[in-house]
């Protein structure tokens, strides 16, 4: 019904809602280490990230040495944290069920936690087995880099100008737009914040939504309005 040839979903907070439990655990870890941070102003600030890379950009800003085990710990605390309270976002199996455009996840997450919170929570039948985790390409080829995104359409052989990426991160936003390809940003999961539309649509979203079972017929807007140019 898209008019796409291809739809690739960002995993945490678009199918999952799991960038404030994130949040919540990497929060503390780094108020403990010595960088008071609120929840809200992790999901703000670093939603979309891998772990390493906000440790490195906090190195930036404080000469705060973190510890090299803070990575082994948050990685362990989280994976416990999202097996036992990780949700599927609302609206998410209503807006799958319509749309009829082959899919795939382009996430920053590891294949391991993936699998684990798809299956957690009855989406792996879905996408499986097109799920791509940008660390199997390689640790600094994480978004927003665009090479996990310019994997996924080699993988089914289409143009990225003709691919439609549901992102909630400026990170992979700007990653998506590199690769060529349109998004639509989506702000309905739990580390939301009042600039977050906004702050969405100066990175490239053409739209932004707050329910997932509103992107059937926002799909099926922008192939018509892309159609009229």
């Amino acid at each position: 019904m898209s008019g796409f040839d291809l739809i690739i979903f960002d995993c945490d907070g678009v199918l999952v809602d799991s960038e404030i439990i994130a949040a919540q655990v990497e929060s503390k870890l780094l108020t403990e280490a010595g960088y008071p941070i609120s929840v809200e102003e992790m999901g703000e600030r670093f939603a979309g990230m891998t772990w390493r890379n906000i440790l490195l950009q906090v190195e930036k800003e404080v000469d705060i040495p973190l510890s090299a085990s803070l990575i082994d710990k948050s990685e362990k605390l989280l994976d416990a944290r999202l097996a036992r309270d990780v949700k599927i976002i609302e609206g998410v199996t209503f807006a799958l069920s319509r749309l009829t455009t082959q899919r795939c996840i382009c996430s920053n997450s590891s294949a391991h936690r993936l699998d684990m919170m798809l299956e957690k929570v009855g989406l792996k039948p879905y996408f499986a087995p097109h799920i791509f985790s940008a660390k199997d390409l390689g640790p600094d080829r994480v978004k927003p880099k665009p090479d996990i995104f310019l994997h996924a359409a080699k993988q089914f052989d289409v143009s990225p100008s003709n691919v439609l990426v549901i992102e909630d991160s400026v990170h992979g936003i700007h990653g998506a737009r590199a690769a060529g390809m349109r998004v639509v940003g989506f702000t309905g999961a739990s580390h939301t914040y009042p600039s977050h539309a906004d702050r969405l649509t100066d990175a490239g979203a053409e739209t932004v939504i707050s329910r997932m079972m509103d992107l059937p017929a926002v799909t099926a807007a922008l192939t018509e309005w892309a159609g009229a140019l």
